[in-house]
């Protein structure tokens, strides 16, 4: 598992925004910095809440640091238990995203693809996984383990002669760090029609 300081608005790792991020124009270095003053604090241990945090990151609390701490909660790195906020270790971490749970993807992930909408279903698992950080690795085995564990490979509708292949074949998406949304999107439109 990996983790890249992603733009806390638009999710870039680079200096190009989307249009409109409010963070555009911000240098990288600071992005960089809110999360590792972040990160460092969250790594050593658990904080009653936001304003505990505040009071123990390193470095001035700004805007980006709160924007930071919210992209990381909602990325589920961060959670808050027992009215606490930690960080998940990597285990943990990666147990928590290898499901779904926001549409279009949880429909995608718990019914399984059909034909039709093979294609964009494996593109979004993968991008999905690139965007949370899996490795190359994770990302290959979660997705062959959804595509035997939902039925979509026994639905038939591939090229490839096994799950394996498939998975290898998108490895562009995930290299790429396409984006997963309208591929998502599209799928789940053709599975609500065919499931």
């Amino acid at each position: 598992m990996r983790l890249r300081y992603r733009c806390p608005g638009c999710r870039t790792t680079s200096n190009l925004h989307d249009p409109g991020c409010e963070f555009e124009g911000v240098d990288r270095v600071d992005v960089e910095k809110a999360y590792t003053d972040l990160l460092s604090a969250l790594s050593v241990r658990t904080f009653d809440d936001e304003e505990a945090l505040r009071e123990d990151a390193p470095g001035r609390w700004s805007g980006l640091h709160a924007a930071v701490l919210s992209r990381l909660r909602s990325d589920q790195r961060v959670v808050e238990e027992d009215g606490h906020l930690r960080l998940l270790d990597p285990e943990e971490f990666k147990e928590r995203v290898a499901q779904p749970t926001f549409e279009p993807l949880k429909t995608i992930y718990e019914k399984g693809s059909v034909p039709g909408a093979h294609d964009h279903s494996v593109f979004a698992m993968l991008a999905f996984y690139e965007m949370v950080g899996l490795s190359w690795e994770e990302a290959h085995e979660n997705t062959v383990e959804w595509l035997e564990a939902s039925g979509t490979w026994a639905r038939g509708g591939f090229e490839e002669s096994t799950p394996e292949e498939l998975v290898d074949s998108k490895r562009h998406v995930y290299e790429e760090g396409y984006g997963w949304k309208q591929a998502a999107t599209e799928a789940k439109a053709v599975i609500d029609r065919r499931l």
